[in-house]
């Protein structure tokens, strides 16, 4: 006989999907079904939730207490640095290996950075702002028109200041 249900019994399950599309039901439900969810329902409030990330591959954390969730987007560095480069959003089923070639500005990196410096394992501002123009390198844009790693070596130079909070 399984366990009684326990009403303030707190869930957390991390998803991945595609912002602003419902996600398939079938991929939700042996994740949210045992948890007493509708899977339709949450891939709809999910899509509601994230319609702002439109057309990115991002993480959704679901807090599920008494059968009820609260969604919080989890944004990755990536994703952050696609948003802030404000490219329309493409169809994913179309063109694949998207390389975005746009530009975003060194303060938006520092933005990101000072987002991200909760999750990064860096103990200095400058090393979490490394860490994100190594992402913004891989996603493929230059930061003020430049490559990010030529900042990057002029960080280590100390030819750019970085900023300390």
């Amino acid at each position: 006989m399984p366990p009684k249900f326990d009403p303030n019994e707190i869930k957390v399950v991390y998803l991945r999907c595609t912002c602003g599309e419902v996600s398939a039901t079938s991929a939700l439900a042996p994740k949210i079904g045992p948890l007493g969810l509708s899977p339709k329902k949450v891939g709809d409030d999910i899509a509601k939730a994230t319609g702002d990330w439109k057309g990115l591959r991002i993480t959704v954390k679901l807090t599920i207490q008494n059968r009820q969730a609260q969604i919080e987007v989890v944004s990755s560095a990536s994703a952050l640095i696609i948003k802030a480069l404000k490219e329309p959003p493409r169809d994913r089923k179309k063109q694949k290996n998207i390389k975005h070639s746009g530009s975003i500005t060194f303060d938006e990196i520092v933005n990101i950075a000072w987002q991200m410096r909760h999750r990064s394992l860096a103990r200095e501002p400058s090393r979490t702002i490394k860490e994100i123009l190594g992402t913004a390198k891989s996603v493929g844009c230059n930061v003020d028109g430049r490559h990010p790693h030529d900042i990057i070596d002029d960080i280590n130079s100390g030819a750019v200041e970085c900023p300390a909070s």
